[in-house]
């Protein structure tokens, strides 16, 4: 039987370990702590004086900036963040906590093994060995997107870079939409601590590989940085959503096969659905079944997306993909994937797949996925904000309604958002949506000022009472500052 290691770690405090190797990376074997908690990582190579300060950071002044502060908790499940350093046989070590048991499949041929993100992203993993409840819905990798997104705008807002994002670095459980990013004691410090690497293949920026040749220390050579971990944030968001590489399309930039890879992905690299420039569309022939139907840019367009991702989507790979100063920002994806789940629908198809779909802004919409058509009357609410008392402008901000769909504050007053600020109370569903006896109506459950102020009668919708959704009906969320009005628009079909 394994013995048990105890050790000091550097900031005075016990940990212990059973010495038994559970795992081994590029750079570190890993081993559990007795009760399982957290594991410990050792370096297999000796780390210099820079690494040494940089390590020592990340468990200190970085992890205090974004964990012991208010709200910090909420970081906890985002990130699997470096806690403590040890030393043990002249070798280095970092503690982290253990991944949660959700990132781990359960049962099936892969039970035990951790959920990389890969095996979500691409469709030939995807279509040929998860199983359909493996795979969660399309709202769930809205929601794991969304949970990445927030991650990596936190690391940028505190000045670091992750420098290594990618499928391997990125844990996804599509069963419940939960994501965190793991790998994080190779952060970059803009100016003070370089990267350790450049990057895992698919997620490098091309302005990486363009210069990879060139000696450290050379001013024209590009490291990875905030910026080029949005070309990675951008890459991971297509993948999850559309499960194929926004640039490994059917276009041969040399016959070499090493160095069309650096041209394809580097200098020469291309949108496979960029909308002038199509010589780099996938070829439907070359594709094994199992890619199909997702790597078919026809059938499976960026554009089922919605609008507000089309808009990210253009430009990190067509306008920010050689200008890493266009990039969409983590802020910007994480805005737009809000926005983007309240436009979802579910399929009324039991069977289908994806289970939801993003509105098309059409009269006659339907599954993507499936085909299926929807069937009936639609409620679609655009949201309007008030500059000034009394005068509304639209927001470019729809809610799309479904049965038992629930209305919160972050629809009722503009100034509220979806985070790791939300209060709890502004968590709390303020409203719901219902089909009854052939109506669609709201009912009001927490909000004290809401009012349907269609002319000629105004009248207030009391808490428990309830408005009808009709053509034009214009229903006054709350009158404090932010608040918001709802305008109906109803498809039939």
């Amino acid at each position: 039987m394994a013995k048990t290691i105890k050790l000091t770690a550097t900031d005075g405090t016990p940990v212990e370990f059973v010495d038994e190797v559970i795992g081994s990376g590029a750079m570190k074997d890993v081993y559990f702590s007795p009760d399982k908690k957290y594991v410990v990582g050792f370096f297999r190579n000796p780390q210099d004086a820079n690494a040494k300060d940089r390590l020592q950071n990340i468990v200190g002044t970085y992890r205090d900036r974004i964990f012991n502060q208010p709200g910090g908790d909420y970081w906890e499940n985002l990130f699997c963040w470096p806690t403590k350093l040890v030393e043990w046989n002249g070798k280095l070590g970092i503690v982290c906590p253990a991944y949660q048991k959700h990132f781990f499949f359960k049962d099936g041929m892969f039970k035990g093994k951790e959920k990389e993100g890969k095996w979500f992203a691409s469709a030939k993993l995807r279509n040929k060995f998860l199983k359909p409840e493996q795979k969660g819905t399309w709202l769930s990798h809205y929601h794991l997107c969304l949970q990445i997104a927030r991650a990596v705008r936190r690391l940028h807002a505190a000045g670091l870079a992750h420098s290594d994002l990618s499928y391997k670095n990125v844990l996804v459980d599509p069963e419940t939409g939960k994501a965190a990013v793991i790998d994080c004691d190779g952060l970059v410090v803009p100016g003070k601590y370089p990267p350790d690497v450049v990057g895992t293949p698919d997620f490098i920026a091309p302005e990486v590989l363009q210069t990879r040749s060139l000696k450290i220390g050379d001013p024209n050579k590009n490291l990875p940085s905030i910026k080029t971990d949005r070309h990675a944030l951008a890459v991971l968001i297509y993948m999850y959503l559309l499960n194929r590489h926004p640039l490994r399309g059917g276009k041969v930039n040399d016959l070499d096969a090493a160095r069309d890879e650096e041209l394809s992905m580097g200098e020469k690299a291309l949108f496979i659905e960029h909308p002038t420039d199509k010589s780099n569309r996938p070829k439907i022939d070359n594709m094994a079944p199992s890619e199909l139907p997702q790597g078919d840019v026809v059938k499976r367009p960026y554009t089922i997306c919605g609008p507000y991702l089309k808009e990210l989507f253009d430009r990190a790979f067509i306008d920010g993909l050689h200008d890493p100063s266009k990039r969409p920002t983590a802020d910007e994806w994480e805005n737009a994937l809000i926005k983007t789940t309240d436009l979802m629908q579910p399929c009324q198809n039991p069977d289908c797949e994806a289970h939801w779909f993003v509105f098309d802004n059409t009269t006659k919409p339907k599954c993507p996925f499936c085909g299926t058509e929807y069937h009936g009357q639609l409620p679609i609410l655009n949201l309007y904000y008030s500059p000034a008392k009394g005068r509304f402008l639209p927001e470019n901000y729809r809610l799309m309604v479904y049965d038992k769909q629930s209305l919160y504050m972050w629809h009722v007053n503009r100034f509220i958002t979806p985070n790791e600020r939300t209060k709890a109370e502004d968590k709390k569903p303020v409203g719901d949506f219902h089909f009854h006896n052939g109506k669609w109506i709201l009912i009001n459950r927490r909000l004290p000022d809401m009012w349907d102020v269609t002319e000629p009668t105004k009248r207030q919708i009391k808490i428990g009472e309830y408005v009808e959704l009709t053509e034009g009906r214009k229903i006054l969320l709350s009158t404090e500052d932010g608040g918001r009005l709802i305008v109906v628009q109803l498809v039939n079909n």
